[in-house]
Formats: C-alpha cells, sequence, structure tokens
C-alpha cells in the first residue's frame, strides 16, 4: 500500500498529497480494526439524561440571545451532486421553490439571523472536489451582500481494490476512482484548510452543521442557548423519533461506557431486522449537530479523535472495490458532555428524491426567509406519504409533469405510476392513487378534486 500510494502522490499535484497522507491513516485504521464486530449484547439505550426533549428547552428560551449568536458559525455540508434527481453539478443548486435553490435558502436563513441580532454569522461550505468550481461561481451573485461565506474543500482519496487491497490507479479517461471520504472528514478537513483556527481567532466558539438538502435545518434559539449556558457540553446531536420511512438511520447507542452513533453497515446481518425496529430504536441521528470549535481544535491536535469506519462497497466496471468513508455524528463518542436532544420532525426535512420536492413546493409550507414552516391549515402535524414512479425522477421530467403543484395539504397518501400528468389547480385529498399502465396516459385535468380515489386506465377526472 505505501509504495502504491508514493507511485499516486507522484502523478497528482500537491493538493492531494495532504489527502493521500489522511488516506493511509484511515486506510492503517481500517486494516486494524476490520475484524472487529459490534458486541449486540453490549448495546443498550443512552442513559437517562443524555437525550433531552426539545421542549425542555424551548421552554426557557424562545428567543435569540445576540450574545450567543455572536459567537457561532454555520456550516452547510455541501459535497453532494444531484444525480440523485437527474441533475448535474452541486444539488444545493436545485431549485426548491419560488425560484430559490438550498444553497439561495440557506444564504436567506443567516443573512435573517444576522439583521435580527445585529450579528456577523459567517456561513461556512464543505464542498467536495465534485461541487468546488461550480459553487465557487454560483457564489460570485451572493457579492455584496450582508453575509460572509467560506469555503473549503474536504479531503480526496482514492478506491481501492476490494480483492487486493489496493488504490485503484488513476484512469485518465474515467477519473472514477477519487471520492470524497463522507461527511466524517468535515473535522480534519476544517482543521487542515485553517478555517478552523481563523474562526477562533474571529471569535467564534459554536459550529451549528447540517445537510444543505434538509430544509428543516435552521438555527433554533433554545439549542443554541442551552449550549451557549452549558460550557461542559462540547457536542450536541439532533435526533428526532423515528417512522417506518427512517428505519435505516442511524441512532444513538450506550456502548462500553460511551454514548456512540451506530449505522445500519456496522450492524450484525442477523440483528438488521432488530435495528430496524420502531419500538427498540425510536430516534435517529437528523445529521444537525452542534460542535464546539475548541473541542475540535484539541482532538486535531492531540490525534484523539476517532471515528468508526463505515465500508462502503461499489462496482467499477464489473470490478468491486471499496469507498472507505466516515461519518460526521460518529465524532459524538469523542466530546465531554455530548448529548442529544430529541427536537421535533420539523427540523428534518430533506430533499433526497422528487416526491420530497413535491411536498416542499407545495401548499403544505409557508417559506419565511428562507425557512419553511408547516401550513397552520395542515390539521394532521406529519407529512404526507407521497410515492412518485419513475417517470417523475429525474426534476426535468418532474416539473414537466406538473402545470402547477396540487393542492395536498388535506393529503394522506399519493402513489402515481406511469405516464400521468397534472392540470392547474389540482387538489388532492385522503388517498389518492393513480396508476396508469403501459401504453396509457393519464391527464388530470385542471381544477380537479381528487378525494379518496384510484384512477387508472384512462378515465376522466371532471372538473370541480
Amino acid at each position: 500500500m505505501r509504495a502504491a500510494l508514493g507511485y499516486i502522490k507522484t502523478n497528482v499535484g500537491a493538493g492531494l498529497h495532504r489527502g493521500l497522507d489522511d488516506f493511509q491513516g484511515l486506510f492503517e485504521q481500517y486494516l486494524a480494526e476490520r475484524a472487529l464486530k459490534i458486541d449486540w449484547s453490549k448495546i443498550s439505550p443512552p442513559p437517562e439524561g443524555m437525550i433531552v426533549p426539545h421542549a425542555e428547552l424551548s421552554e426557557r428560551t424562545s428567543d435569540f440571545d445576540s450574545a450567543a449568536v455572536a459567537k457561532l458559525a454555520v456550516l452547510k455540508l455541501n459535497g453532494g451532486l444531484g444525480t440523485s434527481m437527474g441533475c448535474t453539478g452541486p444539488k444545493s443548486a436545485i431549485t426548491v421553490r419560488d425560484g430559490l435553490t438550498f444553497l439561495d435558502m440557506a444564504v436567506s436563513q443567516v443573512e435573517y439571523l444576522n439583521e435580527r441580532c445585529k450579528a456577523d454569522v459567517p456561513l461556512v461550505l464543505m464542498n467536495s472536489f465534485n461541487t468546488h468550481a461550480d459553487t465557487d461561481l454560483i457564489l460570485r451573485k451572493y457579492e455584496g451582500r450582508p453575509i460572509t461565506i467560506q469555503r473549503f474543500n474536504q479531503s480526496q482519496m482514492p478506491r481501492i481494490f476490494k480483492d487486493v487491497l489496493q488504490p485503484v490507479p488513476k484512469d485518465d479517461k474515467e477519473k472514477t476512482e477519487w471520492f470524497p471520504p463522507g461527511h466524517g472528514d468535515l473535522y480534519r478537513s476544517l482543521y487542515n484548510s485553517g478555517l478552523l483556527d481563523q474562526l477562533i481567532s474571529e471569535g467564534k466558539e459554536y459550529l451549528f452543521v447540517s445537510n444543505i438538502d434538509n430544509l428543516g435545518a435552521s438555527v433554533d434559539p433554545a439549542i443554541l442557548q442551552h449550549f451557549h449556558d452549558n460550557v461542559n457540553c462540547e457536542y450536541i446531536m439532533e435526533v428526532t423519533d423515528k417512522t417506518r420511512a427512517d428505519v435505516k438511520g442511524g441512532t444513538l447507542i450506550e456502548y462500553e461506557g460511551r454514548m456512540r452513533l451506530l449505522e445500519i453497515a456496522q450492524v450484525p446481518k442477523q440483528h438488521v431486522d432488530e435495528f430496524k425496529s420502531i419500538t427498540k430504536f425510536r430516534i435517529f441521528n437528523t445529521n444537525n449537530l452542534w460542535v464546539k470549535l475548541s473541542a475540535i481544535k484539541r482532538l486535531m491536535e492531540s490525534s484523539s479523535m476517532h471515528m468508526e469506519i463505515i465500508e462502503n462497497k461499489k462496482s467499477m466496471g464489473g470490478v468491486s472495490v471499496i469507498q472507505l468513508e466516515q461519518a460526521v455524528g460518529a465524532a459524538i463518542k469523542n466530546f465531554t458532555g455530548a448529548i442529544g436532544v430529541n427536537v421535533p420532525r420539523s427540523r428534518f426535512l430533506p430533499v433526497k428524491l422528487s416526491q420530497d420536492l413535491m411536498l416542499v413546493m407545495s401548499d403544505l409550507f409557508r417559506m419565511t426567509a428562507g425557512t419553511l414552516s408547516l401550513s397552520k391549515a395542515r390539521v394532521f402535524r406529519t407529512l404526507p406519504l407521497v410515492k412518485l414512479g419513475p417517470n417523475f425522477k429525474k426534476v426535468d421530467d418532474f416539473l414537466s409533469r406538473f402545470t402547477t403543484i396540487p393542492q395536498i395539504v388535506d393529503l394522506d397518501h399519493l402513489t402515481v405510476s406511469g405516464d400521468v400528468t397534472f392540470g392547474r389547480g389540482v387538489v388532492l385529498k385522503g388517498t389518492v392513487i393513480i396508476i396508469a399502465n403501459e401504453g396509457e396516459t393519464i391527464n388530470i385535468p385542471p381544477c380537479a378534486l381528487l378525494e379518496n380515489k384510484i384512477v387508472t386506465g384512462n378515465l376522466r377526472i371532471l372538473d370541480h
């Protein structure tokens, strides 16, 4: 491995050398620990007091404290591409609502916070080599606006062959051997970039981290105040109650006397069904995290940050390869006084698929200063279950099938499959299932009301 890495270093730019050094450390950890397995008998729920209900915090704090806000920086994980939704370039550039992209909404949230609190909270973006160049171009449009935007790149590491555990050699035609090693790379990349020291020198003490596609992840005054008031708490993970749609989400456990994040990839096969249970493991990680900057610096300088490695298996041209990744939440066990806060579901609103996009574009939500809130007209505070077929997978195809997004504030469940289009002003209520079989087309006419309906074939829906 050392010889192979040495060869790769002679064929890459100087900027990749540090990433390869980091990879060597990651690989050596992988070799040392890959035989270690979770002892399922040692797993138990976090001890009482380690998961704090958000309601307890919000009862004490309902508004922002300017002193706490002044010490805050907001970081968005911006390394992902929009390929899962049929887009090229950074996912953060996808238009989400009212002509605004994910990045636009993040900028608006921080601008509003700064204006309200007379503060200078910076927005920090962790890019990957996939998103760096395009993001830099996009950021030009915010020049002159009242916000400081910082960015840095996470590491770039080589994949390895599964059978021989050697780095996949560079292919100038494909260039697919490199990958960003998961968002757990945040800590070392923030430290290596010099931005960690810069933020600390500017008086910043707290870092709020979230995925840029989680539209529920705005700065919460109650959690920020709790973090500010409790000097011995270095880390807060926001968790929320699991539903059947979240069975694969990582959960907090106590393991060998320490709180730890358990991901499904680390669970022995015979216990996967138990892990997915919503009765035994009732919460999951939203990836909204609050971290003390001084604690990151201490752990990085002492080389005492430890996170489990996730072996992500891939196939390249029929050859099995491995990506060594880490989850940002896995660092929780390294921090003093770490806790979880059980937050409302409204703080977890990720947009991963076009069906998620339909929800956030609809009348279910209102938007203020880049922040979405559930409409008061929604009787049930949970979101409807929406399943859209392959014809809706790509964003462009999805948008072409709706003249306007239907009104769904009273919807419980929607399934759409096949060649289906929606006219302007359609209203969906209750449970609606629309199935166009192969060779058939269903056009839902303008202003149609579908309430507890099953639509198949070429059935015409009358206007109301």
